[in-house]
């Protein structure tokens, strides 16, 4: 008898495969691999043609390829490469998936923590970038609620979005610490109530008042060499700022316009979004900006 006609009960095939039989037994009852024809008693007898499709049913199970595409393969539903590039693609993000989780775990192993933080942590690991993007998308959504968008101001609603789609597959423990502060802050409704003011006084069209970077700069320098906001050498550099005949109810007014705007952890949200988008670091102005507007306020 002849390769083309001899015919292998299973417990011969799992020999020639070194699959077992249960294995084999089960493919077969699935339909993956029908016998080729039976004993008078029953056996399930395979030939050749039978053989090659269990070695090749063997190899797409070794890739990790699913019974069912396998069986499109083995039945020519769907080809061997297309099967395989869907294949990988899985595995690219399976493999992304797996970065994450490491670079997660190496910061928690870094930095301790608290029971909060390992548990932002542990859900971040968890999360696709689909979901990681919702939790801002949600925050953003909620603050603005009523906001047109054509409403002046409104457009901090789109800026505050501009996220990446997903963590590289190399970050950094400063991106994924990033993002975990970034998750944790968008959930204070504290944060989110503060938010909510700027955008309703930018939709109401108070946009707050534009300082030019020399102001700035000069707050900045009073605040750095211990200027007291209420002494005479404040109110030096407050006459470089502002117009030295601006009358005090206006002062204040102005104060207020001001710290409408100002607040550090807006800031350090937009400081987290920077990290996450790989943009350079820029130097705080809210606490200068704090500086300014106590010397506004303080009687002169």
């Amino acid at each position: 008898m002849t390769d083309r006609t001899e015919l292998y009960a299973i417990g011969q095939l799992a020999r020639r495969t070194g699959l077992t039989v249960r294995t084999i037994r089960f493919w077969s009852d699935l339909g993956l691999l029908p016998p080729t024809t039976r004993t008078s008693g029953g056996y399930r007898l395979y030939d050749a043609a039978a053989v090659a499709r269990l070695d090749l049913l063997r190899t797409l199970r070794d890739l990790g390829i699913g019974l069912d595409a396998a069986r499109r393969i083995l039945d020519r539903q769907a080809s061997v490469a297309d099967v395989a590039g869907a294949h990988v693609q899985a595995l690219d993000a399976e493999i992304r998936t797996l970065r994450l989780r490491r670079a997660v775990l190496r910061s928690v192993a870094r930095r301790g923590g608290t029971t909060e933080e390992l548990r932002l942590m542990t859900e971040l690991a968890r999360h696709s970038a689909e979901e990681r993007q919702r939790i801002v998308d949600d925050f953003v959504a909620e603050v603005f609620a009523g906001v047109p968008a054509d409403a002046p101001g409104a457009g901090l609603a789109g800026a505050m979005r501009a996220l990446p789609a997903e963590l590289p597959d190399d970050a950094s423990d400063a991106e994924v610490d990033a993002w975990v502060e970034l998750a944790g802050l968008v959930a204070d409704p504290a944060f989110r109530e503060r938010v909510r003011g700027m955008a309703v006084a930018g939709a109401a069209g108070d946009a707050g008042v534009e300082l030019s970077p020399p102001s700035v700069e000069q707050a900045r320098e009073a605040l750095a060499a211990g200027v007291a906001p209420e002494s005479p050498e404040a109110g030096a550099v407050l006459d470089r700022i502002v117009d030295p005949a601006l009358p005090g109810r206006e002062r204040a007014a102005l104060a207020d316009r001001l710290a409408t705007f100002t607040d550090r952890r807006v800031e350090r949200y937009w400081q987290l979004v920077g990290v996450l988008n790989r943009r350079p670091p820029f130097p705080p102005s809210v606490p200068a900006m704090e500086w300014l507007i106590a010397a506004l306020r303080a009687p002169r």
